[in-house]
């Protein structure tokens, strides 16, 4: 924080005071300085000093309640909108508890308590993987009655999955079966979900006042406070990075097209942790573009709000690739068809899913035509563009002027159309070194090194799932750490897809790299993947992880991960001499414990 404000010669401060006063808010994190901003601006509405317990704000209740902000998150979104809730109700007074679902139990609900719930959804219909215990907990015949207690939730997910917001539904339906009161209505929030959730924050927050019998009133102060701490770069005002170098790491003949991307973040001030991922905004194919313009008969010129043209929104805004239930529903209605209308009924949800497999917007304007349609009608049934996550392949430490990236372009043929990846498409075809993308760091706090340096760690990353594992190599190397490390690496050939094979020799040699199993899944007759290679070497993983090994795994989450998941099941009932039941509550306290954590997609 700068002094020059307090040092003007308007200041009423003497030059000690501002000297002082500026020592102390430079030692203060973001939620210290919200905690002193509602403190003095209740000191100066009331004449005397806020009560050390609680922040006041401009205007409070008399005696502010509390709320518990809960959360379960896989990636870290969920977090963030439960830290802008904890934040804001700072700001307006309110006692808060902060609360993530792995550490809470029902212990903590057995008094009456004022919850705002925020919970991704994982995969199909999962729960966040922290969350399990919890989720676990209420859904059994062990949880608590909820008689006094009021809630709200707000869910997290995808509306490409058929089980959107799954998560969302199971807690809100269960605690108001548990005998909570629902103050708001559930809001479900896809993957552009900021403005929503912060309607969400305001409305809920101001809900819980009235029901305490007053009214809060956010202190601007506060808020900025909080948000001081935040980059300035972010999804909504992304960093314009310079690409340094794109490189085909799969040799000539593999039947992959996997990149390594390194951008430069040079005077961008970015930081970032092994386990934390780069969003990229991305924009459309042209050529898609305009194909899909010439099938709904519209003039790429056409006025679709606030200045754009219907093309230059296309590119840029909207998603136009990635079928959606809400999309298939809002044609439906516009071209008033009966077969769409009847593949929406509840009960065809699995034939949909199958129909709408390998389809893509497009596909369905064609199918099903919409008769004297206009542009702002048509983007109207078009979700926002989102970005996409990619894990960051490099440590901040070893080179903090770039951040590296391990893509797998998608290229595909379905229903007679080439089809390509939004982002991967854009960066191997669209853009080359010396143009530059938008990005921005998302920090994923439930995928990180154990924070000793001695801990040993085993790594599953099978395709581009290693990109993680090359910055906790990268990392634990500038940092000295005398951990052992293990990494189980798995593709297709080990002649052309051994990605990074080179540095992971080079580690191997070294000593930083202990162990290194590989599974190249065409390279013999019978297919081998990781999960094979760990029930080979299962007495071994189960002894590092005895030893207090963390247990990492990143790639798909379709099926990789459920078949390692399923391994490591294995290997702790067989080598811990467990039942099955001790088994999985085994390996879900390592989940607890942060001991296994996973970054799947």
């Amino acid at each position: 924080m700068s002094q020059g404000p307090l040092l003007d010669t308007n200041s009423p401060l003497s030059a000690d005071q501002a000297q002082r006063l500026n020592e102390v808010l430079q030692s203060l994190d973001s939620h210290q300085m919200t905690w002193l901003s509602g403190y003095l601006a209740g000191f100066s509405a009331s004449g005397q000093p806020a009560a050390t317990g609680a922040p006041a704000s401009a205007e409070t209740t008399a005696s502010a309640p509390e709320v518990v902000v809960l959360f379960g998150s896989q990636t870290g979104n969920a977090e963030g909108v439960a830290e802008l809730a904890r934040d804001r109700a700072k700001a307006r007074g309110f006692e808060v508890r902060f609360a993530d679902m792995a550490d809470f139990g029902k212990k903590d609900l057995k008094e009456p308590i004022n919850l705002m719930v925020v919970v991704s959804t994982h995969g199909e219909g999962e729960p966040p993987d922290p969350a399990i215990g919890f989720h676990e907990l209420l859904g059994g015949r062990k949880a608590p009655k909820l008689e006094g207690s009021r809630f709200t939730v707000l869910g997290l997910g995808d509306s490409s999955y058929d089980q959107f917001c799954q998560m969302g539904k199971d807690f809100d339906a269960r605690f108001a079966e548990l005998g909570a009161e629902r103050i708001l209505d559930r809001v479900d929030c896809d993957v552009d979900y900021e403005e929503a959730a912060e309607a969400w924050v305001e409305d809920a927050l101001s809900k819980f006042a009235e029901l305490a019998g007053g009214t809060t009133t956010a202190a601007p102060q506060a808020e900025a406070a909080a948000d001081s701490g935040r980059s300035k770069w972010s999804k909504r005002n992304p960093f314009h990075a310079e690409v340094l170098d794109t490189v085909l790491l799969n040799d000539h003949g593999s039947s992959k097209e996997t990149r390594h991307v390194e951008l430069s973040l040079e005077d961008s001030g970015l930081v970032y942790e092994p386990g934390d991922a780069v969003g990229i905004l991305p924009q459309n194919d042209p050529e898609h573009v305009d194909e899909l313009i010439a099938t709904l008969g519209l003039d790429a010129a056409s006025d679709v709000g606030e200045g754009r043209q219907l093309r230059d929104a296309l590119l840029s805004d909207f998603e136009i690739t990635t079928l959606t239930r809400p999309f298939v529903e809002k044609w439906a209605e516009l071209s008033d068809n009966a077969e769409l209308r009847r593949l929406l009924g509840e009960d065809a949800r699995q034939e949909f899913r199958e129909w709408s497999y390998g389809r893509h917007i497009i596909d369905v304007i064609e199918q099903f035509p919409a008769e004297q349609l206009d542009a702002a009608t048509f983007t109207g049934t078009l979700r926002k563009l989102p970005p996409r996550l990619y894990s960051i392949a490099s440590s901040y430490n070893a080179d903090p002027d770039e951040v590296h990236l391990t893509i797998g372009v998608v290229r595909y043929e379905s229903l007679g159309r080439a089809r390509n990846g939004v982002t991967t498409g854009y960066l191997a075809d669209h853009v080359e070194p010396g143009d530059r993308i938008p990005i921005y760091i998302d920090h994923n706090k439930n995928f990180k090194l154990p924070h000793d340096d001695n801990t040993p760690i085993i790594m599953v990353g099978p395709g581009t799932g290693v990109a993680p594992f090359r910055a906790f190599m990268q990392e634990r190397e500038e940092r000295g750490a005398r951990g052992s490390n293990w990494l189980f690496f798995g593709d297709q050939h080990f002649r052309t897809d051994f990605l990074y094979q080179s540095e992971w020799l080079d580690w191997r040699e070294k000593g930083l790299l202990h162990r290194l199993e590989v599974a190249f899944s065409r390279d013999q007759g019978e297919k081998i993947y990781v999960q094979d290679r760990m029930r080979e070497h299962g007495e071994e993983i189960y002894a590092w992880l005895e030893a207090g090994a963390h247990f990492y795994v990143c790639g798909d989450g379709e099926r990789m991960a459920a078949d390692v998941h399923q391994a490591l099941l294995d290997i702790v009932q067989q080598y811990g001499d467990l039942d099955e039941e001790a088994a999985a509550q085994h390996v879900r306290e390592l989940q607890q414990s942060r001991r296994y954590q996973r970054d799947v997609y």
